[in-house]
Formats: C-alpha cells, sequence, structure tokens
C-alpha cells in the first residue's frame, strides 16, 4: 500500500510533467511507458527464479522495494526527459524484482487455509495505494500551484516507509534448501511444474486478453462529458470497489469452489462491458467501473491463491515469475487489440466484443469444470 502510494502519486501525474514541464512528445511518453512496462515484466521472471535458487524471499523483495523508493527523488530532480526515462527504467526493475518473492513470500508465511484471504487483503492494501495515490497528487497539486517537483519529493516518504516496513516488520521462515542448487528454470525444475499450474497460468492469461487496460474505462468517460479534470476519478471509483471487495471475496475463496468463483467474476465483467457498451453517460459509466471493480476484486487474489496452490513450495517465485510475465504479455495483446477496434469500429463495439469473449472463455471453465 504504502510503496503503491509512493508511486502513484508519480505516475497519475508523470505524462503532464512529461508533455507540459519538460516538452516531451506523446510518443516519447508512450516509449517511455512501454519500455518501463516491458522491463518489469522480464525481471519479474528472473527474480522469482533467483528467490527459488537462494531460497531466500525477503532480500530480493527488499532490494526491489530498495530499489523503486530511491528512484523517486530523480523524478524530481529530472532536467530532461532522459533522466525520466532512466528513473523509470529503475522503478519498473525495482518492481519486477520483488514482485514474485514478494507474493512467494506472502504464501510461505500464511497457513494454507486462509491463504486466499491473505491474498485478498494484499490485493485490497495494494488497491488503496492505487487510489490513494493519486487523490493526494491531485490535493498537493491544487494546494502547490501544480508544482510537480515538490509532489515527486512527498512521494520519496511513504516509499521509504514500505522499506522500513519490510525490513523491520517482516520475518522471513527458514526453507529447507539443498547444499547443491539446482537452476530452477532448468528443464527437470520446470517439469514439476504440473498441468494444474499451467492450466491456471493459462487461464489467468484468458481472463487478461478478456480485460483489457482500465485506460480504456478513462477513454469511456472522457467521451460521457465528465470534465477533464475529473476524469481520473473514475479510477479511483474503480480502486474503491476493488479494494473494498478483494479482501471478503479473498475469505469466500478459501470455503467455497474456486471455479465457481472465477466463473462468477467471469459473469460480472461480461455484465459491466454490455454496461459501459450501452452509452457513455456519466451514470452509466459509474456502474459498469463498480462492476469492474467488482470483478478485479473476486478473480485477482483469487489467481494468486491458485498459483501457490498449484506449484511446488521451492519453485513458488518461478511460478509467479512465469505467471505474470505471461498475463502481462495477454495484457499487451488485449490492449492493441482493443485500440484497434475502439479506432475502427467504436467504443461500443470494444466493449461488446470484450463480452463475447468473456462469454467463450465462461462456456470453456464451465464445460472443463
Amino acid at each position: 500500500m504504502l510503496m503503491d502510494i509512493s508511486s502513484e502519486m508519480i505516475h497519475s501525474l508523470l505524462p503532464l510533467f512529461l508533455a507540459g514541464t519538460l516538452g516531451a512528445s506523446a510518443l516519447m511518453v508512450g516509449l517511455i511507458e512501454g519500455l518501463a512496462e516491458s522491463t518489469a515484466l522480464i525481471v519479474k521472471v528472473f527474480s522469482g527464479a533467483l528467490s527459488d535458487y537462494l531460497g531466500k524471499r525477503k532480500a530480493l523483495a527488499l532490494f526491489g522495494y530498495a530499489l523503486g523508493a530511491l528512484t523517486k527523488p530523480l523524478f524530481a530532480i529530472a532536467p530532461v526527459t532522459s533522466v525520466v526515462l532512466a528513473a523509470r527504467l529503475l522503478d519498473r526493475v525495482g518492481k519486477g524484482v520483488r514482485g514474485a518473492p514478494r507474493d512467494a513470500l506472502v504464501a510461505d508465511i500464511t497457513p494454507i487455509e486462509v491463504r486466499g484471504a491473505a491474498f485478498g487483503l494484499r490485493q485490497s492494501l495494494d488497491t488503496v495505494g492505487a487510489f490513494l495515490g493519486p487523490l493526494l497528487a491531485t490535493g498537493l497539486m491544487l494546494l502547490w500551484a501544480n508544482d510537480f517537483r515538490a509532489v515527486f519529493w512527498v512521494a520519496v516518504i511513504p516509499g521509504l516507509l514500505a522499506v522500513a516496513l519490510l525490513f523491520f516488520g517482516v520475518h522471513e521462515p527458514k526453507q529447507n534448501v539443498s547444499n547443491k542448487r539446482i537452476n530452477p528454470i532448468c528443464k527437470e525444475n520446470l517439469m514439476r511444474l504440473h498441468a494444474t499450474y499451467w492450466w491456471v497460468v493459462g487461464i489467468g492469461a484468458v481472463f487478461t486478453l478478456a480485460r483489457f487496460s482500465e485506460a480504456f474505462l478513462v477513454l469511456r468517460a472522457q467521451q460521457g462529458g465528465i470534465p477533464l479534470a475529473l476524469v481520473p476519478l473514475v479510477m479511483v471509483a474503480m480502486n474503491l470497489v476493488y479494494a473494498a471487495s478483494a479482501y471478503p471475496f479473498g475469505k469466500l475463496s478459501d470455503r467455497i469452489s474456486h471455479k465457481i468463483l472465477l466463473a462468477l467474476g467471469l459473469f460480472v465483467l461480461i455484465v459491466a462491458d454490455l454496461v459501459l457498451a450501452i452509452d457513455a453517460h456519466w451514470m452509466t459509466v459509474l456502474v459498469g467501473v463498480a462492476l469492474w471493480g467488482i470483478h478485479m476484486g473476486m478473480t485477482q487474489g483469487l489467481l494468486a491463491t491458485m498459483v501457490a496452490n498449484a506449484a511446488p513450495v521451492d519453485l513458488r517465485g518461478t511460478a509467479y515469475g512465469f505467471f505474470n510475465l505471461i498475463s502481462g504479455i495477454a495484457m499487451l495483446i488485449a490492449s492493441v487489440v482493443a485500440g484497434l477496434l475502439w479506432d475502427q469500429m467504436g467504443a461500443s463495439f470494444t466493449f461488446y466484443a470484450s463480452a463475447g469473449f468473456c462469454g467463450i472463455t465462461l462456456i470453456a471453465l464451465v464445460k472443463r469444470g
């Protein structure tokens, strides 16, 4: 939560800072974001495998969080776009390093009977940071007359608090690591990731293909005539619902079939897509965005739990790395396709197409069950 507050304070303002203060083109803004997210995806695979190889999660997670926190001052002092690019890449390396070891650490220290609740709580706190960060940034920009650099300096504080909390507050359980360490990505170990795990990876990718980037929710809200300054509040609303629903659904996942909950999550996404396709009036968009947030709360922590349950204990970091990589590639594909449909066929068709893909996925999920 603390690191998300820190990151979102900056990320919610960074495109405006690049274009307005540093004079960057839209192409440069897109290039910076694309390179940053690609870097995070690649690093996640290797950091997860390294945490399995070392038998240590906390040290890697701590390094990732510390790297993320220490990049924040670079945004505040950046005189040119190249410095922002370097800071963004380092920040995403930090995210990639900490992601899989952090999730594996959560699984390691949580009893299996409450693992769903644990991942739901992590997802809720993560999402709380995702809406508190932009809200805090907006308030400080109003207070300090649009002083981007001052806001970026404030963002350093929650980042450092996150590092301190992990260092002093989290104690890693001892792992049974043999003296002879083996590469977790070698053929012998990958064979230990059984069909159940790869099914979870596949279903996670399909879910991501059915749910493109939330940036399209913002575009839909803009079409409805919401004042430009208030459009980002659509994401705040979505994350509020997401945060409120993730923990209850995480607890529920400890008591009912995971496949049933996944199917219900897909059904909610179908309804959200249909609502968003109807028209762009702000009330309609708000309902669709709320349903989208409920879908996220139902499925994201659940998929993390399913990865933990399906992977061997000593390969959890590797398992999360591959899961994140493939889901990230699916998100890239989904967002590109959605963008093409949006340009060629319009917003409504894009959401109808997503609903159709969700329906096909739901039928396949029910038949397999």
